[in-house]
């Protein structure tokens, strides 16, 4: 399953309807766009677990960030509230406004989409992104498991690697935080 459908399996309510309204675009248009964001959020994710004290981070992130209410209630995207929570997730995992503005551009040139709007949808992918991930990793106990583990001093990737193992899929990986976000995602599928 790719990530805008394991993002829409994991929302209630037609989240793609209300941010096309939201935008005045196409929900062919919207999925599009999220398709394509969605990957490259994740592999940011993913980029910065594999840092020093980045799989804490995260978990932490996932914790305490009640990012799971947006997945559970889309008409909260709609708030200001939820785009400046993007874009604090923006800031930790693109580092930049240049940045966000390069990724803008280059699914603007993939879709067909302007730029502008695509800038608007960034902070919204990235807080479903997150929310999909807490909910996955919430609803089978494995948040807490790994929060634990980490604060306790046990090494992150053994602990990542042994507890994302047991989600499946993670054979043959090179990294045991190399999947990260799949692994949380499909948490809660099961």
């Amino acid at each position: 399953m790719d990530l805008l459908n394991m993002v829409l399996s994991a929302s209630k309510g037609d989240l793609l309807s209300k941010l096309a309204n939201k935008h005045n675009i196409s929900t062919n248009q919207t999925s599009d766009i999220l398709s394509s964001l969605l990957p490259q959020l994740s592999s940011r994710i993913q980029n910065n677990a594999q840092q020093e004290n980045g799989a804490e981070s995260l978990m932490n992130a996932l914790k305490k960030g009640n990012h799971q209410r947006y997945v559970d209630e889309p008409d909260l995207l709609s708030q200001a509230n939820s785009e400046l929570e993007g874009n604090k997730i923006l800031g930790h995992l693109l580092g930049n406004k240049e940045t966000s503005r390069q990724v803008a551009s280059e699914v603007e040139t993939s879709t067909g989409v302007s730029a502008s709007i695509i800038k608007k949808l960034l902070p919204m992918a990235a807080t479903l992104l997150m929310g999909t991930m807490s909910k996955g990793a919430q609803s089978n106990g494995l948040l807490d498991q790994l929060t634990s583990g980490i604060s306790g001093g046990s090494n992150q990737n053994d602990l990542l690697g042994s507890l994302l193992g047991s989600l499946g899929s993670n054979s043959g990986q090179s990294s045991a935080t190399s999947n990260v976000v799949g692994n949380l995602l499909k948490g809660f599928l099961k």
